[in-house]
This record gives structure tokens, sequence and C-alpha cells, in this order.
């Protein structure tokens, strides 16, 4: 089911909206469950670590992690959009 664009740019603007820890902790608590917003925060944690360029193997073991979602989250990092990279660079500013 394609989602309308009037409702994801609806959400960009959401989150765009968002300038302080606080507010982003607030709205990701709201519109997340518990076990998607521990997902979302894998992923966060397993792409920095890609970035660092910790091998794989060792990224699951620390992370409690498959190698198959280490390898999915890999792909992101490199053939996404490249939002992982720009908020990577952004963040070590």
């Amino acid at each position: 089911m394609p989602i309308p664009q009037k409702n994801l740019k609806d959400l960009y603007l959401l989150f765009a909206s968002v300038k302080t820890e606080k507010d982003a902790k607030m709205l990701l608590k709201d519109i997340l469950t518990p076990q998607e917003l521990a997902s979302v925060s894998e992923r966060w944690q397993l792409v920095q670590e890609l970035e660092k360029g910790t091998p794989q193997r060792d990224i699951a073991k620390k992370l409690g992690l498959s190698i198959s979602k280490i390898t999915r989250g890999s792909r992101m990092l490199q053939y996404g959009s490249g939002g992982f990279k720009h908020f990577l660079k952004k963040l070590k500013k």
C-alpha cells in the first residue's frame, strides 16, 4: 500500500521541527512502540560501529545482533539515500 505523499511530507516536517534532545525523546516515545524504538536505536548503534570500521562479527557480538541485521545496515550505509552518512558526519562536528 503506497503512502500518500502528503502524509510523508507531514512526517518529514514533524521530524524537522525537533530542536532538542528532550523534544526528540518525547516524540519518539509517542510515535514508536518500545520495540520499534529499540530496533531503531539498535540500527543507529550498528551503523555507527560500521562507520568506525568495526568488523561485522565484532558488532554482532558486542550488540547481540545477527550478521544479517548488520549486513542490512551496512547496505543502507553504502547504498541508501545518504541519510546515515549525512548524520554521522553532522554529529562528528
